[in-house]
């Protein structure tokens, strides 16, 4: 596969990418507290990294020039779609916008950008009245903010990943578990046994299969 001329040194588009999506995030997040803030600032993070090897420097492509370029002579590892590194080492022979790994990555990225949205319109309502935000997506997961995140950033990983943003991901997932936690203790505090009784039968992060299948039903 050859591939288009190089791409990269493009900085006006990482500073345009990133301030897209940062925005728009923004828009559905709207962080209130310290901890808002930290969460959104880590995910905003991960979106610079992402966006500057994507269009800035491709230091994983450098970085593994030489074994990617013994074992895939074929590819031109500097044009931009070559980037697209799972399409490439699956050997997609076509356009890797329309391969399966960035089809994927657009259902989670798309998904999770929904679920932010939602979820911030529940959540909006319930601290207008002072109340405990359990319906729409916290009626089938106490953090679906947090998971809309990972959702994201797991998705872009999927489409474009690379040395830097695979070593954050999981730090960062392990970031939103413990504002999470620290979360569930403020909440609870502030609404007691209400919170207590609503925790005991919503899960975390990952919606229960039934609580899934009455969702579908409904």
């Amino acid at each position: 596969m050859t591939g288009n001329a190089p791409a990269y040194g493009l900085w006006s588009l990482v500073i345009i990418n990133s301030a897209i999506f940062i925005i728009f995030a923004l828009s559905f997040f709207k962080p209130q507290t310290a901890r808002d803030w930290r969460s959104f600032g880590a995910f905003s993070a991960f979106l610079v990294a992402l966006f500057t090897e994507m269009y800035g420097y491709p230091l994983t492509i450098y970085f593994l020039s030489g074994w990617l370029q013994s074992r895939y002579p074929e590819v031109e590892w500097l044009s931009h779609d070559a980037g697209h590194l799972l399409e490439m080492l699956f050997g997609w022979k076509a356009n890797p916008h329309f391969g399966p790994f960035h089809v994927l990555s657009m259902v989670f990225i798309g998904g999770g950008f929904w679920l932010l949205a939602a979820a911030w319109r529940v959540l909006y309502a319930s601290q207008k009245t002072n109340a405990l935000a359990t319906s729409g997506p916290y009626a089938r997961i106490r953090h679906p903010q947090y998971v809309a995140f990972i959702l994201i950033m797991f998705g872009f990983l999927l489409q474009w990943p690379t040395i830097l943003t695979l070593l954050m991901f999981p730090v960062l997932v392990y970031m939103y578990i413990r504002l999470a936690r620290s979360e569930d203790a403020e909440v609870g505090n502030a609404f007691g046994e209400l919170y207590t009784r609503y925790a005991a039968v919503t899960p975390a992060f990952v919606p229960r299969l039934d609580q899934l299948r009455a969702g579908l039903r409904q």
